[in-house]
């Protein structure tokens, strides 16, 4: 690239459609100036890499949870609308921005330096992300390992972990169905297997004293670091022939576990459980906060990964068909996860003699503690805990794949000469802190940290960051010009139902959530054990730090330029010359003008030295350019 950059430099560039054949020399026409910073090898590579991205933990330990809680199947009304809403035209737009640009989430704000805060703040949330994420990667490991044997180490008492409160909650009614036991006083076998040998978390006195580290924690998160890196070694191109594996073989497991679930008898008590739909809570305004923030979280808006995966994508990739499919799926791999849960669920509340609700649990307690209860109940108990914990290891790895190649893409791109080179070496660099950070979680009371991280890291500065780039990009860079560059890319402008969501529709939303957020704010607890002040603190620190990402960029910014405060700001707030597509043949119209040595403000049309002739993105091309003539001419 620095070479081409210098020949341009050194000697006149007659305009393309000046040259003849003859004139072109030697030179290559089919180079490609991003060939270096990589991209995907197929169509498919995306679009598994995106399904892979956002169908993850939160589809089957936190969707079927929110669901019944939340009105059964009422709850899809909210959930659907919110899709609607948020969901699809936010997706669309990070996609929009990675492809037309070819850039990363800190680079890509040359569309308006002013707001590169916004992207630092992407950066920092989805770094400590990363960090407990891929912990949770480690407890599944733990689990995967532990179940290669002919009996699970959970399914009975009598261990060393276990206490005088432990019982084997299974069989716990009378041959004639009478009524339970009384259980309340009591603890599961695989519930003390979770907190007193996985965690050990009765050697911590709480977040302040963490105790000691676990060697087999330890080793579990190398292990899970060790995996990471060798599939983004070689960035998309390797991660993008991962995910053909570990972003179709969760649903093979899904359905196989969803066949065995609801063959058990009273899979249909659970299945009606989380289904039947009670449409008063329709009428509550936290159905539809839940709903909204399921939609936001699951589909991974805001953490850079979309827009990441984007920019590997050729220049003309249909991202907008792309959009539909992704989200959609998600939705619809959700909904399937809740009754490959709830039949399982339904199968334990018939077997304790409990109701629903008593077995029915969100997030880690789900997986590492109610399903693995579940799993003693059933022939072949090892081989469906394999199975169960195998989906969650794939669906968890997809993900993390993201926020990894998020962190390395944006920091490559800001330094492309030096890093690009060297980027399997410094991705190295990159696991090897974040491991050093998660030791942390692997003590005594590492659990406590998680939480913490869980609850703040990724709370409302997510929201804050998401609101900044909707309305960076839309109000400040311009929805017209947006939608033309969309235009130029796809062959179509968005229309009416994108506009409105990206100029009203979605940011309202968004800013609802983050007030509803803001006033119903509780402290973060983990079963009992109430955090102190100082970890409260420091968890509402963490979330603003992010948020101070966004005006640390902008006085930054504004301190470049130069003259008055005001034109300082409006300096601040175009897009930089050279913001646009990252290859010469696709830029046209406006971007002309930025290329290295162009003499031409009008479009080279670079294809036609190509192909000979004109394809249907050239006429494109002449239409945006005949618009935007129209629009200079309109305004003299």
């Amino acid at each position: 690239m620095k070479k081409l950059q210098g020949a341009h430099l050194r000697k006149p560039v007659t305009p393309d459609l000046l040259m003849t054949p003859s004139d072109q020399g030697d030179v290559d026409l089919d180079v490609d100036f991003a060939a270096d910073r990589g991209n995907w090898t197929g169509k498919l590579d995306f679009l598994l890499s995106c399904i892979g991205y956002c169908v993850g933990l939160g589809n089957v330990w936190r969707f079927p949870y929110r669901a019944y809680t939340n009105g059964g199947g009422a709850f899809l009304v909210p959930y659907f609308l919110m899709l609607a809403i948020c969901g699809i035209p936010l997706f669309f737009l990070e996609l929009s921005l990675g492809q037309f640009s070819s850039l990363g989430p800190l680079a890509v704000w040359k569309i308006s330096p002013l707001f590169k805060g916004a992207g630092a703040a992407m950066l920092l949330i989805v770094g400590l992300v990363a960090v407990y994420y891929n912990m949770i990667i480690a407890y599944v490991l733990f689990y995967l390992l532990a179940s290669l044997t002919s009996t699970l180490p959970w399914e009975h008492c009598g261990n060393w972990w276990n206490t005088d409160l432990c019982l084997e909650h299974r069989g716990s009614t009378d041959g004639n169905g009478a009524l339970p036991l009384n259980l309340t006083s009591t603890v599961s076998p695989s519930e003390e297997y979770w907190s007193r040998y996985v965690l050990h978390i009765q050697g911590s006195k709480g977040i302040g004293s963490p105790g000691h580290i676990r060697w087999n924690l330890c080793l579990c998160l190398l292990l899970a670091w060790v995996i990471v890196f060798l599939c983004i070694l070689k960035g998309v191109k390797s991660s993008g022939k991962v995910v053909y594996f570990t972003a179709t073989f969760p649903y093979l497991i899904l359905l196989m576990l969803l066949v065995r679930g609801v063959t058990l008898p009273g899979a249909w008590k659970g299945i009606q459980f989380y289904l039947t739909p009670q449409f008063h809570h329709l009428l509550s305004s936290k159905v539809w906060i839940e709903a909204a923030l399921q939609i936001f979280y699951s589909l991974g808006v805001g953490f850079g990964g979309l827009l990441t995966f984007a920019s590997y994508n050729t220049f003309h990739q249909n991202i907008y068909r792309d959009t539909f499919i992704v989200t959609l799926g998600n939705a619809i791999t959700s909904i399937l996860a809740g009754f490959a849960i709830f039949s399982v669920l339904g199968y334990m509340s018939q077997e304790l003699g409990v109701p629903v609700d008593q077995v029915a649990k969100a997030g880690p307690g789900l997986a590492f503690v109610v399903y693995p209860q579940a799993m003693t109940m059933l022939p072949l108990s090892p081989f469906w805990s394999f199975l169960f914990f195998f989906m969650l290891l794939t669906l968890g790895l997809d993900s993390q794949f993201a926020f990894l190649e998020t962190i390395v893409t944006a920091v490559t791109d800001e330094f492309p000469y030096y890093l690009r080179p060297k980027k399997a070496v410094f991705s190295g660099l990159i696991c090897v802190a974040m491991y050093l950070m998660g030791l942390v979680l692997t003590t005594d009371g590492g659990m406590y940290w998680l939480v913490l991280l869980d609850d703040y890291s990724a709370s409302f500065g997510l929201m804050v960051v998401v609101i900044t780039t909707c309305l960076a990009v839309t109000r400040v860079y311009g929805i017209q010009r947006f939608c033309r560059d969309i235009h130029m890319m796809l062959g179509f402008k968005p229309g009416f139902y994108f506009r409105a969501c990206w100029l009203f529709l979605s940011p309202a939303t968004l800013l609802a959530l983050l007030v509803y957020s803001i006033v119903k704010y509780q402290p973060s607890v983990y079963g009992s054990y109430r955090f102190p002040a100082w970890a409260e603190l420091l968890g509402i620190l963490m979330g603003l730090l992010s948020c101070l990402m966004i005006p640390a960029g902008m006085l930054v910014a504004v301190l470049r330029e130069e003259g008055s405060l005001w034109e300082r700001l409006q300096q601040a707030s175009r897009p930089t010359m050279d913001w646009g597509p990252s290859l010469e043949e696709n830029r046209t119209g406006m971007y002309v003008a930025t290329l290295a040595g162009s003499q031409s403000p009008k479009p080279l049309m670079v294809h036609m030295r190509k192909y000979g002739g004109i394809t249907s993105f050239e006429n494109t091309a002449i239409e945006v350019d005949r618009e935007i003539a129209e629009e200079e001419e309109s305004m003299m």
